[in-house]
């Protein structure tokens, strides 16, 4: 059956701002606590979206989610009105404000995991919304996501959302940045490839010392369960501890796959061959080849490609064969990088094209191109049957540039989370969103 992938860009909220929340992503940590531009961050993610979606391929969104969190701030003691809950917390515990107000949703590829009907059991796409439960200001989430794609997704004849798994540290999950589905063609059974940081039950397994492993080998097999994967065409893959150390918090800074190719890094996995051999006996069963696109070691060390990005970009399918990277500006910028790049679309393999886009908002806070999006793969009858109203055409991209220019601030300070009057304006802001995309009822 011929299916069609989407790609869900998440929509940039606006109280965008930098609080450095998330130990372990070297951007985020970076820039902790300077301004940002919330209006520049949705304007520079609308861009890319309209882009791609000019190109040919499939586009939408996922909506922001609302903040600040006033249930968070609540359920640890803070009372009275909005105003007055906003200035305790301010004034008592600014990091936990700080999480309140996190601008991470907007990379929806934390949101969930995606399983197309072509691999599930009962031929339905699923999806379960990621936990988050490493990081207290993502921890709240998966609330909102779910209640999100239910909205989208609602048809339960083609979909099925599930909730979040149980939120303790053995199920750790988070998401689509730490799976990857491979095939011969979007609608035909693929290979689900799910990369863990640490599993929970086997204490001698090898595991980083200096940053978390925010996704476990026990939650990956729970998605796989709930999704009616097939054993055969399921892999599991230890990431390599020792690049969790070095700023590679999810396996999508250090590998990217789409279709029958797979990108990645020298270092990406902690047993490099033993994963291709499992990637490779699983292809086989689906009648693929695994296009493995090595990046080695000397060609790129591993401190570039966190700093470029270059593995958090997209790898899109063209109507020829062939494959265009969507990577931000900060690969070209990087010098090894660059040489890769050159060499690579010259090479004559199939990687031939680069989209380049500003992302640096986004870069700033720690995500570039694939972390902003998720992955969809859908039939004509399952994108017929998902709501309209997020997929990007050229009339919402010039809609939702005017809302943002109305709604958005161009600055942002840390001191800004405390005025009662973002608050206001951001849940005005996306009330009226929730009707521009044909969503009432979209905010608790």
């Amino acid at each position: 059956m011929s299916a069609r992938e989407f790609n869900f860009d998440g929509l940039v909220g606006p109280s965008h701002n930098y609080a450095g929340l998330s130990f372990g992503n070297v951007a985020s940590f970076s820039n902790v606590k300077s301004a940002s531009n919330p209006k520049l961050a949705a304007l520079q993610g609308l861009a890319k979206m309209r882009a791609l979606a000019a190109r040919g391929f499939g586009q939408a969104l996922l909506p922001p989610q609302d903040r600040p969190n006033f249930r968070l701030l609540r359920s640890i003691g803070f009372t009275g009105t909005d105003a007055e809950v906003l200035s305790k917390a301010a004034r008592e515990a600014p990091v936990i404000l700080a999480c309140a107000y996190s601008a991470s949703p907007m990379w929806t590829a934390n949101a969930a995991t995606v399983s197309p009907s072509a691999d599930s059991a009962d031929g339905r796409t699923h999806f379960t919304a990621a936990n988050l439960n490493n990081k207290l200001h993502r921890a709240f989430e998966h609330e909102q996501s779910a209640r999100a794609l239910r909205a989208i997704f609602k048809d339960e004849k083609h979909f099925a959302v599930h909730d979040a798994l149980p939120g303790t540290p053995a199920f750790g999950d988070e998401g689509a940045a730490n799976h990857t589905r491979l095939c011969k063609e979007h609608g035909s059974a693929g290979v689900e490839l799910f990369v863990y940081g640490r599993s929970e039950f086997d204490a001698g397994a090898p595991a980083p010392r200096k940053y978390p492993a925010r996704q476990t080998l026990e939650a990956s097999q729970a998605v796989a369960r709930l999704h009616g994967l097939s054993a055969e065409r399921t892999v599991y893959v230890q990431q390599n501890p020792d690049v969790i150390d070095q700023g590679v918090f999810h396996n999508d800074v250090i590998a990217v796959g789409n279709a029958n190719a797979l990108f990645y890094h020298e270092q990406a996995f902690a047993d490099e061959a033993g994963a291709l051999d499992q990637l490779r006996r699983a292809m086989g069963a689906v009648g693929a080849d695994l296009n493995a696109i090595r990046v080695d070691t000397a060609h790129v060390p591993v401190a570039d490609a966190v700093a470029s990005y270059l593995f958090n970009s997209q790898l899109l399918s063209k109507a020829d064969g062939k494959m265009a990277l969507v990577i931000p500006h900060e690969c070209q910028e990087v010098g090894s990088v660059a040489r890769y790049l050159e060499n690579l679309v010259a090479g004559g393999g199939v990687v031939d094209e680069l989209i380049h886009f500003d992302l640096r908002q986004s870069m700033r806070n720690g995500g570039g191109p694939a972390c902003l999006r998720l992955r969809v793969a859908l039939t004509d009858a399952e994108a017929a049957a998902m709501h309209q109203g997020v997929l990007m055409t050229e009339a919402l991209y010039h809609t939702l540039v005017a809302w943002v220019e109305k709604h958005y601030r161009d600055r942002l300070e840390p001191a800004d989370l405390a005025d009662p009057q973002l608050a206001i304006e951001v849940h005005n802001a996306l009330e009226e969103l929730s009707r521009l995309l044909g969503l009432p009822g979209l905010y608790d």
